[in-house]
């Protein structure tokens, strides 16, 4: 059985720069697959444009595997589009029906400035983490495996805390632009290892600190982060972020 192939309406956020104004621009695209990644779909797009003598559609991607974060698209007024759990390399055109017209946009969050067209600067989520420190480990040869046995539970946790791959869904689906699903991942993952012990304290007083210098804003627990996050982030890890912070507020500066 042959495929049908699509024909689409696309409407695309274009922007030459940061300080130039930006609009929606209408382009269709024909006899694209249904198999078709969405971010292959913008490659015909792209194909075409270049064909035409056109500029291509400036967006960011990398893996195309959902593993880097990168393809950070809102796609009829969601994240990654309408597939959960889903990044939008993963995305695949099946989940669109012939003729139908898609917005496509940028993360819209004045911490993640557009740099052109669909590519928006997140550099702010690499200085929240630069801003945590390091974790000290003995350097030298391997330890053996099971010498700090980490109770199932915990590691479980630690591991899914550790999914984020800090794509920026979450602040681009939060009604305040909001990074804390992001920082309590980061800072979850770490609390609840040994290896991340040392910097404890210092580490969640600190990439909050630098979390709210990069302008983004707080966090009133309504859900859309955790919903729109493509790895399924928990909202719990929100808590226990709010939990580390009070401890660590009180700690005794010996403990840091």
């Amino acid at each position: 059985m042959v495929k049908e192939k699509l024909t689409l309406n696309l409407k695309v956020w274009r922007q030459k720069d940061a300080k130039s104004p930006g609009k929606m621009e209408s382009y269709t695209v024909s006899d694209v697959p249904q198999e078709a990644s969405f971010l292959e779909m913008l490659d015909i797009l792209n194909e075409k444009l270049i064909k035409e003598g056109k500029e291509p559609v400036a967006f960011d991607h990398d893996c195309r595997e959902g593993i880097c974060g990168s393809c950070n698209l809102y796609i009829n007024g969601r994240a990654h589009g309408p597939w959960p759990g889903t990044t939008a390399c993963q995305l695949h055109m099946r989940a669109f029906k012939n003729g139908e017209t898609i917005y496509i946009e940028p993360w819209r969050a004045k911490a993640f400035p557009i740099i052109k067209d669909l590519v928006v600067d997140r550099s702010a989520f690499d200085r929240i983490m630069a801003a945590g420190g390091y974790v000290s480990v003995d350097t030298g040869s391997a330890p053996e495996a099971n010498s700090i046995p980490i109770p199932k539970p915990i590691a479980d946790r630690a591991f899914e805390a550790a999914a984020c791959i800090g794509c920026g869904a979450c602040v681009a689906a939060c009604k305040n632009a909001s990074a804390m699903l992001f920082v309590s991942a980061k800072v979850a993952h770490l609390a609840m290892l040994p290896q991340g012990e040392p910097e404890r304290r210092s580490r969640v007083r600190n990439m909050l600190a630098q979390m709210d210098a990069e302008g983004f804003g707080a966090c009133t627990n309504t859900g859309a982060c955790e919903a729109e996050c493509p790895k399924g982030i928990s909202l719990t890890n929100i808590a226990m972020l709010n939990r580390e912070f009070i401890a660590a507020s009180f700690a005794p500066k010996q403990y840091e």
